[in-house]
């Protein structure tokens, strides 16, 4: 009974990691989504409005965004405003592996931006 029981919880652990591996996203991958002028079918890349995810440092926290006057909430939906009005491309499904990659660059940003400093 005690070897089965942990052989269950194992398997718990296993699928958990490999849940939240995929739920945050592949960082690489999101980058070359957030420089590619063709992702979500629009017409420019993210990279063009936040050069090097400049001015979304602090976004991967925030859980509500006001974006063009209207509000937006959470990450999945800021994505898709701006790719829908900024980049005029077609809205991603916010349950699918690429939102998760950008997402996961996007929340990745506030590990790599350097400081400003005080100048």
């Amino acid at each position: 009974m005690k070897v089965v029981r942990i052989a269950l919880l194992s398997v718990i652990a296993i699928g958990l990691i490999f849940s939240y591996t995929f739920a945050a996203g592949n960082v690489e991958k999101g980058k070359s989504l957030f420089n590619d002028p063709k992702f979500a079918s629009g017409s420019k890349a993210c990279n063009e409005c936040h050069p090097g995810g400049r001015g979304l440092e602090k976004s991967g926290m925030k859980k509500e965004f006001n974006i063009g006057g209207k509000k937006q909430m959470g990450l999945e939906e800021a994505v898709n405003y701006c790719i829908v009005n900024a980049n005029k491309g077609k809205a991603i499904d916010p349950k699918s592996e690429d939102m998760a990659n950008i997402i996961g660059y996007i929340k990745s940003l506030k590990v790599e931006m350097p400081k400003k400093m005080g100048y």
